[in-house]
């Protein structure tokens, strides 16, 4: 019992833990396990990079540097190339730890080569080269693997606690470093950084080994199109424009960075303390410098980064480091602090926010591209834009050094150093004010770009500043342009920040067309604000429209309480326009006395028996915005069997916005009809969580039309309450087929993927695995039919009639299999591998098993992938058998063992296993016939009847008259015929009333097979 209670105490804290840093269960051991593997490697690196610098200025001197950027360029370039011709010659799994491997090998070598006088010198450059590029590989290796152990979905919550590796390896090398130093010796130190690596390596390989579902098998061929994308793939316009500034932002972040570094460790190297070797001097203030700037990073990227991001804005953030570097390095110029120190806090500052802020701004950056484009673009940036800045730096740095080396050859070194330190932080200073320059052009096109992206759908919400977004919505109402385009500001304003819509437009409302403003103030009646009725009263004064005079009145009513009523009254005058007449009624109803609402009673009931139809429409409307109905209720009856469709649907949204109860299932009625189902669906919505159980029952309903239970599930799904998606997803579970699918695709449709993250965070992402896995349980005893009912063995029009059903399921299987899919991975993956495997073309095909291989990595991945290929029936269901015993029957065992799963079948093959059964004269057991005699569809009942009468007619003749007044006309017409061929009379059959859903059958046990005829 004590070893259960500590048990459950650490399972507590484990939770707790997983909740705190934001992780699913599921989630936990891949993050740690990716958290060790690079903070110990980064540890790794760290001690490599502290000891080379130390021992690269003792032989070359920070002179030399430049060449060490330019070489890097290459490097950095041809190591892309060799990364992804790995992937082509090795599985994934096998490219990973082979590359953590080739890390960390060249480091003994470099051991043996720093003891040999002869080669000192060149394995000193090798070393420094070797660093650079191990960077590149441990930065490529580690996103690479996390993207493969991670869905996209995942990775937003895993990858900032991944990454923070390199800042906790910061402290750890930092301050380990000088006593490391001190009890190896300086190039021991090489060896050290070699066995971190080594245990780097080793954890990827238990990752790889563990979770090999994650990674392709096969190496990874070079695809022409991996996805399908109907987008325009050219940076042309807009996408141009904002395009240029972006690789901008790069280029001068990475060349401040060289610039900055160079400086540094050119002022280090004037600095190497007397008596002490410089290379262990460099090394040891390196280590000790990286430890304390691992705190603060730490710290800031724990606790400021992210709420200094939301408080003052994408682009404020990224303009931060810019600015320091500016004002530091202005410092450093007029004297006032010690030039070497102040090159120190340069370094300080653009290490600490590089690795925090703009870390974290700079993915935020590529949101407005489309998503056909935006990993090419970030591939461009990060494989060739950054290389060439590095090479290019590294030119003007040795451009600038022999310069001042001809123009002043009468100088000391110490003169031109002192110059050429000046030049460079001069340079920075400028490079500095460029990048502000910069991120102030990108803050204008960012939010321009996304505005016009809106109505194309490829818009997300998750990462917005919302101070730029606003400004440029502001812009973009006060400037003249298409209406269009206005209108979608407004829509996109409201998704984004519904709250506060009113900051924004109510200061315009005055100069917008009188559709904006209309627009406007339904936006702003949904949330109405005291603060902004100044603005809306100028409304009032010089109404552009009926509708906006009504909608002002409206608003300034709702958020003022002190009003005198009686500057409603001239507006209920005959000839003031319904739509204001109505709106005023319907606040004197709200607000007013007993003599002012009964006038404003008979305002409404004049309007209500109007004969004009526009009258009746906004007698409605003003019904739906009135507290207190009174009276006027009487009307609703008549008015629901109003010849005016507009009249009905308008009374379907007062029924809602009055919560009358009452007339809910005229709601659910509505749903029956084209004409009034939108209105209905509206309004449904509008009632929230009151509806839920109603609608659910309908949706339940096998007995209702298929079309009415499927717009039941979408109110649901538009309602959206975490009551409404806690009832999707417990049918979700228990449903199958149609309604399954239907459910599915509501849940991918509800707005800010909010019904994805409801399943995961209710089922988990075993959750969804487990229902991947029904659907091929499922397909397995399709396919376990299919083998034992093959055309050798049974033939016949009926038999090949069952086959095309059953290759109809499998075909309904694997749509739902591609839409579970989309809850754990991208949609672009899963539709461009769906659309490829659909084509039948077998190139295609291939393609689209080859995304699924570089996307999924589910346990049963090797098992859908099997299914998809262009495998035979009986291959398919040696992959399945993993999931399912099988064994085989005969024909006739397998047909009643098919049926057993009737829960599981469409209407048709349920109906074609009853015709194969009779034309083959198969027995089926009573308990499955009776059970397919009461079902819902009336084909499944003709063919369960004309089962039974080659199969029991006796048993059918008790059954007939039970059957008389089925609900299918077609059915029951079939029943009196058979009756007829029987000989039997409907006299003795149960009298006629309405017809019932399903017919009343008593638990008969007398269908025992085939009887003799």
């Amino acid at each position: 019992m004590e070893l259960k209670d500590r048990q459950s105490t650490k399972s507590r804290v484990a939770q707790g833990l997983l909740q705190w840093v934001n992780l699913r269960p599921e989630e936990g051991e891949r993050t740690w396990l990716m958290f060790a593997f690079y903070t110990l490697t980064s540890v790794g690196l760290l001690w490599l990079e502290a000891s080379t610098v130390g021992l690269f200025l003792d032989e070359y001197g920070a002179s030399s540097l430049p060449w060490i950027y330019i070489a890097g360029a290459a490097i950095g370039s041809s190591l892309g190339f060799l990364y992804s011709w790995l992937q082509k010659i090795l599985p994934l799994r096998r490219a990973i730890v082979a590359i953590a491997c080739l890390m960390a090998a060249p480091l003994l070598l470099f051991r043996v080569g720093l003891a040999v006088a002869a080669v000192a010198s060149i394995t000193v450059f090798l070393m420094r080269l070797w660093m650079d590029a191990s960077y590149v590989l441990n930065d490529l290796n580690t996103s690479i693997t996390a993207n493969q152990l991670f869905n996209i979905r995942e990775i937003k919550r895993t990858y900032p606690i991944i990454s923070s590796g390199i800042l906790l390896a910061d402290v750890i090398s930092g301050f380990s470093l000088p006593a490391l130093i001190e009890f190896v010796g300086l190039k021991n130190v090489t060896l050290m950084s070699c066995a971190m690596m080594g245990l780097g390596a080793f954890i990827l390989f238990y990752l790889s080994q563990s979770y090999q579902q994650a990674f392709p098998d096969a190496p990874r061929r070079r695809l022409q199109e991996n996805q399908q994308d109907y987008t325009n793939r050219r940076l042309a316009g807009p996408l141009k424009q904002y395009a240029i500034p972006l690789f901008a932002f790069f280029i001068l972040a990475e060349a401040l960075y060289l610039l900055v570094d160079f400086q540094f460790l050119s002022e280090l190297e004037q600095q190497a303390p007397e008596g002490q070797s410089l290379a262990i001097g460099i090394a040891s203030f390196l280590g000790l410098f990286n430890g304390v700037l691992g705190i603060f990073e730490l710290a800031m990227q724990w606790f400021v980064s992210s709420r200094l991001i939301e408080r003052v804005g994408v682009f404020a953030a990224a303009m931060i480091l810019p600015g320091c570097l500016c004002a530091i390095g202005l410092v450093s110029l007029t004297q006032l602090l010690p030039f070497f120190w102040g090159l120190v806090a340069l370094k300080f500052i653009e290490e600490l926010l590089q690795y925090t802020l703009i870390e974290g701004t700079g993915p935020v950056l590529f949101q407005p591209l489309p998503d056909s484009i935006r990993s090419n673009i970030q591939a461009m940036v990060n494989g060739i834009a950054e290389p060439i800045s590095t090479g290019v730096a590294g030119l003007m740095i040795l451009t600038t050094i022999a310069l001042c080396n001809f123009f002043l050859p009468d100088a000391s070194a110490q003169e031109q150093t002192d110059i050429q330190g000046l030049f460079f932080v001069l340079a920075i200073v400028l490079l500095g004010l460029g990048w502000l320059f910069v991120v102030w052009i990108l803050r204008s096109r960012y939010l321009g770009l996304l505005v016009s992206s809106a109505e194309r759908g490829r818009f997300g919400v998750s990462d917005v500043d919302m101070r730029a977004f606003k400004r440029t919505i502001v812009e973009t109402l006060e400037q003249s342009g298409r209406e269009e385009d206005k209108r979608s500001c407004i829509e996109l304003l409201t998704q984004i920040d519904p709250e506060n819509v009113g900051d924004v437009l109510a200061p315009l409302l005055v100069n917008l067309t009188p559709a904006l403003q209309r627009q406007s103030l339904e936006e702003m009646l949904r949330r109405p604000n005291p603060t902004y009725k100044n603005y809306v009263e100028q409304l009032v004064e010089r109404p552009s429209s009926t509708e906006v005079l009504a909608l002002a009145l409206r608003y300034i009513w709702l958020t003022e309480a002190d009003l005198d009523i009686e500057t409603l009254r001239p507006y209920l005058d005959s000839a003031v326009d319904p739509v204001v007449r109505g709106t005023a009624a319907s606040l004197i109803m709200r607000r007013g006395n007993r003599e002012q609402k009964a006038e404003a009673t008979n305002t409404l009931r004049r309007m209500l028996t109007n004969k004009d139809e526009q009258e009746r429409i906004m007698g409605c409307r003003a019904l739906g915005e009135a507290d207190y109905l009174q009276g006027l209720r009487l009307y609703i009856p008549n008015l629901l069997q109003d010849e005016s469709l507009r009249v009905r649907c308008a009374l379907l949204e007062v029924i809602a916005a009055t919560r009358f109860e009452e007339y809910y299932p005229s709601l659910l009625r509505g749903l029956y009809y084209k004409s009034t189902r939108d209105s209905a669906m509206r309004a449904l919505v509008r009632l929230d969580n009151e509806i839920i159980d109603r609608l659910v029952a309908l949706a339940e309903d096998i007995h209702k039309p298929d079309l009415v239970r499927m717009h039941a599930w979408m109110a649901l799904g538009q309602i959206g309450t975490i009551e409404a998606l806690d009832s999707l997803i417990g049918h979700l579970i228990a449903s199958w087929g149609t309604t399954r699918r239907n459910i599915l695709r509501i849940l991918l449709k509800m707005p800010r993927e909010s019904g994805i993250e409801g399943v995961l965070d209710r089922l988990g992402r075993s959750g969804v695995e487990m229902l991947i896995d029904q659907e091929l349980m499922f397909m397995g005893q399709i396919y376990a039919t299919l083998n034992d009912l093959t055309k050798d063995r049974v033939r016949g029009r009926e038999a090949k009639l069952l086959r095309s059903a059953l290759h109809d399921l499998i075909a309904d299987a694997i749509d739902r299999l591609f839409l579970l899919m989309k809850f754990l991975y991208p949609f672009g993956s899963i539709q461009a591998a769906a659309f490829n495997l659909k084509s039948g073309v077998r190139s295609n095909m291939a393609r689209g098993l080859e995304i699924l291989d570089n996307t999924l990595d589910i346990p049963s991945k090797r098992i859908v992938l099997s299914v998809l290929d262009r495998h035979s029936d009986l291959e398919k269901l040696q992959t399945l058998s993993d999931l399912f015993a099988y064994e085989t029957m005969s024909p006739s065992d397998r047909l009643r063992r098919l049926v057993e799963y009737r829960y599981f079948l469409s209407d048709w093959p349920l109906a074609c296993c009853f015709h194969l059964a009779r034309a083959s004269r198969w027995s089926l057991t009573a308990e499955q016939t009776l059970a397919c005699l009461r079902h819902p569809k009336g084909f499944v009942r003709e063919a369960v009847l004309a089962y039974l009468r080659v199969a029991s007619p006796r048993a059918l003749a008790e059954l007939l008259p039970m059957m008389i007044d089925d609900p299918d006309r077609l059915v029951a017409a079939q029943v009196k015929q058979m009756m007829a061929e029987l000989g039997l009379s409907d006299t003795h059959s149960r009298p006629r009333t309405a017809p019932s859903r399903q017919p009343n059958l008593p638990n008969y046990r007398g269908i025992a097979g085939f009887e003799a005829t």
